[in-house]
């Protein structure tokens, strides 16, 4: 039988599970022991590099070699991490963590190929498919992608009795999810998700590092740090007080500046103050998904935390006030994500690979069922005549909308626009806004057209959304019947897995 694994690949922690013999998730700790494994690669050479806490950990002047907080990245084709003439994307450093920590884990319990991988819910389709690239360059076999809120609300179906209408509030290192799930035993189905992909514990680590330079600069005369060095060193310890100030009221520490020392105050009141705007902006969201679902306040009936962030007091009050009831504290937020991604891999494979799984998995994943929904809308760029200014104006059209329940297929029918007309360009959109200025064209293809065209011929566009939440899209022409298919996804460079496979990882 193969090993049924889930990886949560998180911006400042990742984590990986398995489906134990009897169908429940188990965390495979690191070779170091640690349940979570710091997604920071400190690069010693060409040939070598670390991962994990002793990256994390690096200072001085080694710390140009240091990569991280590269999930913020997945979208972004001009990012690139330099060192010694080689170029690294972020779906290339992702792909470093998640070898390491497969690597780790087949020690323990054996060959690991098929994968599920997490995701935050608000992820764009770019960020997905890029995910599942770095999945493939790792030499995995990612068998789907997983919205983290979901696969925590798999994970706590499992552990506690949960029903009814529920909130996710997910708020890791890097990212914020919300999301609306409707439970009903072990049936879980997601209503709505909004989110933010820059917004977490990173952010409240920098306020809480510009409170002690203000305070050092107040005591000392000078400013705390001078390079980035020094700052990636103040913030591990920013990290560490922001811990300790969940439990206490204050917390007074010795602060070695580059320009000597002083004994900083930090109170729990004034760190909740300055993430103030933070927590305004995840509030905003909150009420935005809940008004998605058409749903109030009064309709939840249970709230699940999720990701490490949730664990400062301001945050949890927050929740509180405005959802006028307690969390359910019943898992280790830290954890949730990987374990229900282990749980949406053995769906997945006793589905696709029944084979693959043995009866007991088997029965204990047919006790379970989660749907999921779209979580952008998706359209086309479209003409349409404008006959005050006598011409053509472009928009978007939305032709797949957010929060549909998938899978699913939606189509819609337009026309050619002038006589001999050649060729047809779909320009796939994500977005909500009918401007084509303010959404994401995330792929374009072109079909031909034969030859003498009038203006005019009907040309059927459809969109399908699978249950890995990838796009595909077919472009049909009713007049000659020809037909062209695209699927949304990321093309790998076999010369970029070569070339990483030639690390070595510590």
């Amino acid at each position: 039988m193969s090993n049924i694994v889930g990886i949560d690949l998180g911006t400042t922690m990742s984590a990986i599970a398995v489906l134990n013999s009897v169908g429940k998730p188990e965390i495979i700790p690191n070779i170091e022991g640690e349940r979570l494994t710091p997604s920071v690669i400190f690069y010693e050479s060409n040939e070598k590099l670390f991962i994990g806490t002793e990256a994390k950990n690096t200072t001085g002047e080694e710390y140009a070699k240091v990569a991280k907080e590269f999930k913020r990245e997945m979208h972004n084709e001009t990012f690139s991490f330099d060192f010694k003439g080689q170029h690294y994307s972020a779906i290339e450093l992702s792909s470093l963590i998640l070898k390491k920590l497969v690597q780790d884990a087949s020690k323990q319990v054996g060959e690991i190929k098929d994968v599920v991988i997490s995701v935050p819910a608000y992820f764009k389709e770019s960020q997905r498919s890029a995910t599942m690239q770095a999945g493939k360059l790792a030499g995995l076999n990612v068998i789907g992608i997983v919205n983290e809120p979901t696969a925590a609300a798999l994970f706590y179906a499992t552990v506690s009795k949960i029903a009814g209408r529920g909130l996710v509030y997910d708020l890791g290192g890097g990212t914020f999810d919300v999301t609306i799930t409707q439970t009903d035993g072990n049936d879980i189905k997601i209503i709505a998700s909004e989110g933010d992909a820059h917004l977490g514990g990173l952010d409240f680590d920098q306020v809480l590092l510009d409170l002690i330079a203000t305070k050092y600069e107040a005591v000392i005369g000078e400013k705390l740090y001078k390079n980035d060095a020094s700052k990636h060193e103040f913030l591990l310890q920013a990290e560490e007080m922001k811990k300790s100030l969940s439990s206490k009221n204050s917390i007074k520490q010795k602060i070695r500046g580059d320009s000597g020392s002083a004994t900083i105050e930090i109170t729990q009141s004034e760190f909740e103050e300055k993430i103030s705007t933070y927590i305004s902006r995840t509030e905003l969201l909150v009420e935005q998904v809940l008004d998605e679902a058409k749903c109030e306040v009064k309709d939840i009936d249970y709230i699940l935390l999720v990701g490490g962030s949730t664990r400062i007091p301001a945050i949890q009050k927050s929740i509180r006030s405005l959802m006028k009831k307690e969390p359910i504290n019943a898992v280790n937020v830290d954890e949730a994500v990987a374990l229900g991604a282990a749980i949406k891999a053995g769906l997945i494979t006793v589905k696709d690979s029944p084979n693959k799984v043995s009866s007991t998995i088997a029965k204990e994943m047919k006790s379970l069922n989660v749907s999921e929904v779209t979580n952008h809308s998706y359209g086309a760029i479209t003409l349409s005549f404008n006959a005050t200014l006598n011409r053509h104006l472009a928009s978007n059209t939305i032709i797949l909308k957010k929060n549909t329940p998938i899978p699913s297929s939606a189509s819609d029918t337009f026309y050619t626009t002038h006589q001999g007309q050649e060729i047809v360009e779909i320009k796939i959109t994500q977005g909500e806004s009918d401007d084509p200025d303010f959404v994401d064209i995330i792929a374009k293809f072109e079909l031909k057209l034969p030859p003498n065209r009038e203006e005019g011929c009907p040309i059927k566009v459809t969109y399908s959304y699978d249950d890995n939440a990838m796009m595909h899209c077919q472009i049909f022409d009713v007049n000659s019947e020809k037909t062209e298919e695209y699927k949304v996804a990321l093309k790998i460079d076999a010369s970029k897995k070569a070339s990483l496979d030639s690390f070595l990882i510590d």
